[in-house]
């Protein structure tokens, strides 16, 4: 019985750091960009789009589809980065404890 209480109190202080970890998403900001610069990407640490920056270069009609496609790939860029520092964070909070595949937020 004593090792099943021990597991409850790891499973606590677990959500606990979890919980933690969640709070301080509302800080964390990752910026994702493509075209080497020319199209910019932030978003928080909930996956949430912040904002978009575009060089006025990006501005001529003939480069719309070229503009739309570098979008894409800095919120790719960007969702990567921030997916990366998740899972660091996630890491941290688990402190050696196994988690299940596909935890996360």
């Amino acid at each position: 019985m004593k090792n099943f209480a021990s597991m409850l109190k790891q499973a606590q202080e677990l959500q606990g750091r979890m919980a933690e970890m969640q709070a301080e998403l509302e800080n964390v900001t990752v910026e994702g960009s493509a075209g080497g610069g020319l199209v910019r990407i932030s978003l928080s640490g909930k996956g949430d789009l912040k904002e978009v920056r575009i060089d006025p270069s990006m501005a001529k009609p003939e480069d719309v589809e070229i503009l739309e496609d570098l979008l894409v790939a800095a919120h790719f860029d960007a969702k990567s980065k921030l997916e990366t520092e998740l899972q660091e964070k996630m890491k941290q909070v688990a402190g050696g404890l196994p988690l299940p595949p596909g935890l996360g937020f």
